[in-house]
């Protein structure tokens, strides 16, 4: 009898075969259902409640799949394709997720029956690339010679991205906004130089975007109220120093003999101080702005001499308020000249809602922009931060890649027809999968029809048959419950968002099924996991006391 070998720790769970793969193709659909709902203008919002009680209500797919704690290993990869859409392109992450779930859910049954994991690999790289060429050859061009017409484009892909959040009621207003923004950067487009603020009251229309830098007004000591609050022209000093007399140090230790000589040093402390505030003046700056916190002495000091000064001024305001106005930031009070100071044409301080925000106006080599949002409540103000993020993306990749397609579900049936016809010229088994993915691009359209309660079969045979006829921009029609040209209806989306979604759904398809035996550590499951310290009840670092 042949002695039994124990090759892996005792505990290890592991599976193979076509059981762990149907069974990894059920937990993916699992997660498909959670983000379902989400899609498109009628979509649903999802309210998901974390550890620490803080709620989230979203409908952005990537949003939920990050807040979704999800610990099943296959499951796992559709997070991560969100993930990678989002930081690509911004949007589509729930269709990426939808159509890699839909993908696995066709080819479920012929895993079933036996075919081979690699044939079926072979026919979606073969479809995705037959995919990819026809978006290319389809999508539409635009031109970047004519001002008002690009603008036009970049504000109705703007508004397609808006029509399916929370604020679909005001996409035309954001939508402007949003282009706005972008088209103030320079030509790397920098997400970092469009700040957001968010200040809860008021009604979403009174959200404003400013053509330069706003932060929040900092902490400030008395004295502040005397300091004026706007200046035309003024200079800038960007600092990176304390101006405050600093606390001893805990436990430090200063022998002095007498009286005079502790004067002395304190007289030092205020000499160091003052001829700091001196330097700063003379410089000529009018608003003074610090990383580190400016003091009550320093605020006055200011005050008496007409200047305006703020300190603790968070690192990315003063990046980019550095980016703005010119200038540099600098970490001593004692080269300041005229090169390292910034400019603009306007600085104020002014009150949104229950905010002061101090504003700079008319930079010069201002390639930068704040928006600030107005809206109830915070989850909601919230929410509008991630799907302007996601429309300013989205306008960004239009600039870069200038190929638009008709959204809505048309460029999804198109592609789904072309590979069915082209199933059809071909023999083997590649012929049914081929058909099958082609079934599976179907579920845009039809989860479109489900989330605004259409009947999906009777608008998905209508759109069939428009599409065979020749008509590629068909698309379903939210407002009119019916379909419609889509590309005449500016429902409009940059065609990088389908390639990338398809590329994305079709390779995380491809990882689980070329998948065949799924090992688990017994520690992975956590009931056995050691405690810290090894020692009774997990008192923590180092031995314990001894017992």
């Amino acid at each position: 009898m042949q002695p039994q070998i124990i090759l892996l720790k005792e505990g290890t769970d592991s599976s193979q075969g076509t059981s762990q793969l149907l069974s990894n193709i059920t937990a993916c659909q699992a997660v498909v259902d959670a983000v379902r709902t989400t899609l498109g203008p009628r979509g649903m919002d999802k309210l998901i409640v974390d550890q620490g009680g803080k709620a989230t209500v979203s409908n952005d797919g990537a949003t939920i799949m990050k807040l979704l704690e999800i610990v099943h290993p296959a499951a796992k990869t559709l997070v991560d394709i969100a993930k990678s859409q989002d930081a690509e392109v911004g949007d589509g992450t729930t269709s990426v997720v939808l159509l890699a779930g839909e993908f696995l859910k066709q080819i479920k049954p012929f895993v079933e029956e036996g075919v081979h994991p690699r044939i079926i690999i072979r026919a979606f790289r073969k479809a995705t690339q037959l995919a990819v060429e026809k978006i290319n050859s389809l999508s539409v061009k635009i031109e970047k010679s004519n001002a008002a017409e690009h603008r036009a484009l970049l504000e109705k892909c703007a508004a397609t991205a808006l029509s399916s959040k929370l604020i679909h009621q005001q996409k035309a207003f954001f939508s402007k906004m949003v282009v706005d923004a972008v088209l103030m950067l320079d030509e790397l487009l920098p997400l970092n130089m469009i700040g957001v603020k968010k200040i809860q009251g008021g009604a979403l229309e009174d959200s404003q975007l400013i053509s330069g830098v706003a932060f929040k007004k900092t902490f400030s000591y008395a004295g502040f109220e005397m300091q004026p609050k706007n200046y035309d022209n003024p200079k800038i000093a960007l600092l990176n120093v304390e101006l405050e007399l600093k606390a001893e140090r805990d436990n430090a230790e200063v022998r002095v003999a007498s009286v005079s000589e502790y004067q002395k040093v304190v007289d030092a402390e205020w000499q160091i101080l003052y001829e700091k505030l001196d330097k700063i003046v003379k410089s000529g700056a009018q608003v003074v702005l610090s990383k580190l916190p400016i003091g009550d002495v320093a605020t006055q000091y200011f005050a008496d001499r007409d200047m305006f000064c703020a300190g603790r001024v968070p690192e990315d305001d003063l990046k980019r308020t550095m980016k703005a106005c010119g200038g540099s930031v600098m970490s001593t009070a004692h080269d300041l000249e005229d090169s390292v100071l910034g400019q603009c044409e306007k600085f104020e301080e002014i009150q949104v809602g229950g905010e002061r925000f101090n504003i700079f106006k008319g930079c010069k080599n201002a390639r930068t922009c704040t928006l600030l949002l107005r809206g109830g409540a915070e989850q909601f103000l919230e929410e509008t931060d991630r799907s302007l993020h996601d429309a300013i993306m989205i306008v960004r990749r239009t600039i870069k890649n200038d190929a638009v397609v008709a959204g809505g579900g048309a460029i999804e049936m198109e592609l789904s027809r072309h590979l069915r016809d082209y199933s059809r010229t071909i023999a083997g088994k590649e012929q049914l999968l081929i058909g099958a993915i082609a079934k599976a691009l179907e579920v845009i359209p039809r989860q479109l029809c489900d989330n605004a309660g259409f009947d999906a079969t009777n608008i998905l045979n209508k759109l069939r048959q428009k599409h065979a006829q020749g008509q590629s921009w068909f698309g379903v029609d939210i407002m009119k419950e019916d379909i419609s040209d889509n590309f005449e209806s500016c429902v409009w989306e940059p065609a990088i968002i389908k390639i990338n979604a398809l590329t994305a759904a079709s390779e995380a398809a491809c990882l689980i099924l070329s998948v065949d035996e799924t090992i688990k550590s017994p520690k992975s499951g956590g009931h056995d996991a050691p405690q810290m310290g090894g020692m009774p009840g997990g008192m923590g670092r180092g031995m314990g006391r001894p017992m």
